[in-house]
């Protein structure tokens, strides 16, 4: 196994006041090459710490990626800083000159002397050229490591990964294939899950690796199977997940890159039916997840975000004498919320949510995190009741999570 290590040169990233996305993105591209990334880390733009983490990857890693402080300023010390580590030091670059000098001139900008000094580049290094930008790439081989230097502006690395670096890290490194294969489930625990799957997880072939992915009502497993032929590797895969699916197949809604709400968005097109949302305490968090979807204005009508009962009774038809008697927060409410949309959008389903998202709110019959769901449709209205947390963000994101699985398992007839 190749093994990487990735590393972020800036302050701005451990002041918080950018975020560091080049991490994932290079992560996937290298495990898609065979590659797996073991460390990531980020340091400021200071010359004792970049050395310390130098010294640290090179004693744990194959290929070291090194992004930012390529820039012409002062505090872009990357260069330098590599000359130290490997005692030696920056000269012109003749190729790196020519391209930045055609670089300003095609613009009709002057170069100055700090624009001419992105040309320097470490003796050890091979100039990779960026035709996206000044700052060059580069690539240093030494005592059988390889450690890669790129500018951190991501349109950049992304171009200077996938046309340059990728293919010669492939050329290199003899890598064995790494598959990975992901089951999104939802509606149970992690815990309950691990309890339920305990025996097939213990029967995985060697090769094949699972890990467990929670977020927000959901689990995803991830098997990766790591070998030298991927077309095996995807039928081996697919074979544990046959094994898998009676275990909880009412717990999986899909596979790879697929979320709830591009189940969803299939399942109604595939019928030609059409969707409305009443949201009370999720805000119209819910209508967000399925309209984020392209193409979802083929089945999502609208919504009404039905926060006060003012709302609810003019909007969506909840009697008024059903908010006396039992609340917002009940479940004959969010009952004639869901009616009341799918009715007054004319729509095939229409789903609903009220609750107590916190953090303040609670009562002691209903505390923060009690929300009522529902889903109504041609064949009726189905209901369920969440018990959720004290954290407002994460209950209105679960609440929307589950909100869309309670109208999946409708339309299944689950």
């Amino acid at each position: 196994m190749v093994k990487a290590e990735v590393i972020t040169i800036g302050d701005e990233i451990l002041f918080g006041q950018i975020t560091d996305t080049n991490t994932q993105w290079i992560s996937t591209e290298l495990t898609n090459i065979g590659i797996r990334t073991i460390r990531k880390s980020s340091v400021g733009d200071t010359e004792g710490a970049i050395l310390e983490i130098l010294a640290e990857a090179e004693k744990r890693a194959d290929v070291i990626l090194i992004t930012g402080g390529l820039g012409p300023t002062k505090d872009d010390i990357t260069k330098k800083t590599l000359c130290t580590y490997f005692n030696t030091e920056l000269y012109i670059n003749e190729e790196a000159l020519t391209f930045i000098t055609a670089f300003f001139e095609k613009r009709g900008r002057p170069m100055t002397d700090l624009n001419r000094m992105q040309a320097a580049l470490p003796k050890n290094s091979t100039y990779i050229p960026n035709l996206w930008g000044t700052a060059p790439g580069m690539w240093i081989e030494h005592n059988g490591k390889v450690f890669i230097s790129m500018p951190g502006v991501p349109f950049e690395m992304k171009n200077l990964m996938t046309h340059a670096m990728l293919p010669k890290l492939q050329a290199f490194f003899e890598t064995p294939v790494i598959y990975h294969k992901m089951i999104h489930t939802i509606g149970i625990g992690e815990s309950f899950l691990a309890e339920r799957i305990a025996d097939w997880e213990d029967n995985l072939p060697s090769h094949i690796k699972l890990a467990y992915l929670p977020n927000f009502g959901q689990v995803r497993l991830r098997l990766t199977a790591t070998g030298t032929d991927l077309e095996q590797l995807k039928k081996d895969a697919q074979t544990e997940v046959e094994k898998l699916i009676p275990l909880i197949s009412i717990n999986i809604f899909g596979y790879d890159n697929v979320e709830i709400e591009n189940v969803i968005g299939a399942l109604l097109k595939e019928r030609g039916q059409t969707l409305s949302t009443a949201e009370s305490c999720t805000g119209g968090y819910a209508s967000h997840l399925v309209t984020k979807v392209p193409g979802s204005s083929q089945y999502f009508v609208g919504g009404v975000v039905s926060y006060s009962n003012e709302v609810k009774i003019a909007e969506l038809g909840v009697k008024p004498e059903t908010l006396a008697a039992f609340g917002a927060v009940s479940e004959q409410t969010v009952v004639e919320m869901a009616e009341g949309v799918r009715k007054r959008l004319n729509t095939t389903y229409g789903i609903a949510a009220s609750g107590v998202a916190g953090p303040d709110g609670g009562t002691d019959e209903k505390p923060v995190g009690t929300i009522w769901i529902a889903s109504a449709g041609p064949d009726g209205t189905v209901t369920q009741k969440l018990q959720l947390g004290k954290f407002r963000e994460q209950n209105i994101q679960f609440t929307s999570v589950y909100l869309l699985n309670l109208l999946r398992k409708q339309i299944l007839g689950l």
